[in-house]
């Protein structure tokens, strides 16, 4: 049986004598053995001291493409896939797992202008955070209950709503790794995986974002080069706080990856001194009625998130146009 296939313990040490030699002398895995590490450490088999050691190690190096690869391939496959609701548009996967510190979190406006428009918007991430405003407070003072099944996530689909699955409903794996940070004080590769894992058997269209400046090139390589095209395709953007949101006071680029190329679709805007309506506080309550009110035509809508929701419709309309497509040619 293969090591892969076993419920046995995993021996880490070659693996952490190659990535835990520090910036400089450590060599990254090759994307088979990520994968194998990653699905023994979601599977439980790598002892807390090997945690520890493996996580601080993956700190300091950084992750390269091939072990982002087979660390998100081992995540994938650790919880059932959501399969697609009907309709003209592929899903849209919105990771929300930082929330607000400064900025009111204007992520559940952008959410519900999508979902209104007949798209499946499909949001997972944490519920609360000390210190940070999540989106999933905001939704819930908007009358928006928390999925945490597939069939109450369908239900909200029907009902042309955004869907909010806490991750330790979506993938309960993944979040014990990410609760370790509570212990070890420090994110893990795990931070980086479910922003840009995708939760369905169907095409998607994913909107992920980074927040240090070596991840857009990681990022970029890894949709551009390694992940598999039939999981759909991408918006890469600078984090409004972390949440892939634009920025309601100046656009952030916006650049769409697809078929391995990468399109800039919204340019970086320079700082301009008129600031836009906004929130204000960055509380859930003030956010949510701040909200509402602008879905109602009572606030103006920031222009950077209008062309954001835009730009989602169109691609995502096409990625199902083309999977129907794809799909109609396999059956003939």
């Amino acid at each position: 049986m293969s090591e892969s296939n076993t419920k046995e313990p995993l021996a880490t040490a070659r693996f952490i004598k190659e990535i835990g030699r520090g910036v400089k002398g450590a060599r990254s895995l090759s994307r088979d053995d990520a994968q194998l590490l990653y699905s023994a450490m979601l599977d439980g088999r790598v002892s807390d001291l090997e945690m520890g050691g493996i996580m601080l190690a993956m700190r300091i190096k950084g992750e390269s493409v091939d072990e982002i690869a087979g660390f998100i391939d081992a995540a994938e496959a650790s919880f059932p896939p959501l399969i697609a609701p009907a309709g003209d548009y592929a899903p849209i996967v919105v990771p929300s797992y930082n929330g607000a510190r400064q900025l009111p979190n204007l992520l559940p406006l952008m959410a519900i202008l999508l979902a209104r428009a007949g798209a499946p918007v499909f949001i997972h991430g944490v519920t609360s955070d000390p210190g940070r405003v999540t989106s999933a407070e905001i939704l819930k003072e908007l009358g928006y209950p928390i999925s945490h099944t597939a069939d109450e996530a369908y239900a909200q689909f029907a009902r042309q709503a955004p869907v909010l699955m806490p991750i330790e409903s979506l993938a309960p794996r993944l979040h014990r790794l990410l609760a370790m940070r509570r212990i070890l004080g420090l994110r893990n590769s795990t931070h980086t995986l479910v922003k840009i894992m995708q939760p369905f058997a169907q095409p998607a269209l994913r909107l992920t974002s980074y927040t240090h400046p070596e991840y857009l090139t990681m990022l970029t390589d890894y949709f551009s080069k390694a992940a598999p095209p039939e999981r759909g395709e991408v918006f890469l953007m600078r984090g409004t706080e972390g949440e892939t949101v634009a920025n309601a006071k100046r656009a952030q680029q916006i650049t769409w990856i697809h078929d391995g190329e990468c399109t800039v679709l919204v340019q970086k805007q320079e700082p301009v001194d008129d600031m836009p309506p906004l929130p204000a506080d960055r509380d859930a309550a003030t956010t949510a009625q701040w909200i509402a009110a602008a879905l109602r035509g009572e606030e103006p809508v920031p222009v950077s998130i209008l062309e954001q929701v835009e730009h989602c419709l169109h691609v995502a309309k096409e990625l199902k146009r083309k999977g129907a497509g794809e799909h109609h040619e396999a059956a003939r």
